[in-house]
């Protein structure tokens, strides 16, 4: 699972809290040192660390935590507020508003982008609307042709021109097409190249300006650590990313750009796909990915009914005063 070093040093460290019943500010400056290398280890941005450090240490040594009956789980509570923080506190959906509603998708090749277009038209068709899967890709050998094996294998019809129509023109018919056959969302496939050039982005802005996407959404390989970041930020620049699709979560992923990529760029990430399997993709929650790395769902329900219960009592108490 996405995480699982992470995940288990986090845990490790805040169990040793959860132990220990009162906190001085020495057991927090010990803990958070121990996160923030865990973090560091797990490839997220200095910077998006630097902050999530000085940011939960200031929460955790405020008077509410110290004086607690249960210091330790008050500190895991902050340590998941403050990543769900990092990763962008909500889901955020796609704008469907347009109609046809237009999704580009782009991204490095070897990202998975193919294959996600085919999982999101996917889930779009079970979600009751009519994608249409558009091939701009005409550089890559047999790109085409993959997308009409992945667009079959989902059941959602693929458009094509071939290879030796520009892929503006292509984008432009499609759009025409998906008007006269009811199609209400269009995947754009577009062409991934090995390094970002300039070439690829003229391309892309080009299809972007001519057909005013609903959605711009960047496929990353999160296996690619911080330098997933660096790309999102070069593509946001040229194009105003509306999300990013995170994949390969399932390989050993250290994670880092799950944790950076909206801090650092305030691009959220809408979805996260792993696997070969259609199926496999799935919208992602920064509450419910917090909760994950902590593998603490049901505790944060105890420590929030343990809080709800505090919080009464001290309005009673005012009350009577």
């Amino acid at each position: 699972m996405v995480f699982e070093s992470l995940s288990e040093k986090l845990q490790n460290t805040l169990n040793k809290l959860t132990g220990k019943g009162k906190l001085t500010e020495k057991d927090i400056d010990a803990a958070m040192r121990e996160v923030k290398l865990a973090l560091l280890e797990a490839d997220v941005n200095f910077k998006v660390v630097k902050d999530f450090i000085k940011n939960t240490k200031e929460r955790a040594l405020g008077s509410q935590v110290l004086e607690s009956l249960t210091p330790g789980q008050q500190v895991i509570k902050i340590v998941n507020d403050e990543l769900k923080n990092l990763m962008g506190k909500e889901q955020v959906k796609i704008d469907y508003s347009k109609k046809p509603t237009v999704i580009l998708m782009c991204g490095l090749q070897g990202a998975g982008k193919t294959t996600t277009a085919g999982k999101l038209a996917n889930k779009m068709k079970q979600e009751g609307k009519r994608p249409l899967l558009v091939a701009c890709d005409v550089y890559r050998p047999a790109a085409i042709k993959q997308l009409q094996v992945v667009g079959k294998s989902v059941d959602v019809p693929v458009f094509t021109m071939g290879d030796k129509i520009d892929p503006v023109d292509i984008s432009k018919a499609s759009l025409e097409h998906a008007k006269k056959n009811g199609n209400d969302v269009l995947i754009i496939d577009t062409a991934g190249r090995l390094q970002i050039d300039e070439k690829l982005m003229q391309e892309l802005k080009n299809i972007y300006d001519a057909l005013e996407p609903s959605e711009v959404l960047l496929v990353l390989d999160s296996m690619t650590g911080q330098e997933a970041v660096n790309v999102a930020d070069t593509f946001d620049d040229t194009l105003k990313l509306t999300g990013v699709i995170l994949t390969k979560l399932d390989g050993d992923a250290r994670g880092g750009a799950a944790l950076s990529i909206r801090a650092v760029t305030d691009v959220p990430i809408k979805f996260i796909a792993s696997g070969e399997k259609m199926d496999n993709i799935e919208v992602f929650h920064p509450d419910r990915m917090a909760s994950r790395i902590l593998g603490m769902g049901d505790m944060l329900s105890l420590i929030e009914k343990a809080e709800a219960i505090v919080d009464e009592k001290k309005a009673k108490e005012l009350e009577e005063k």
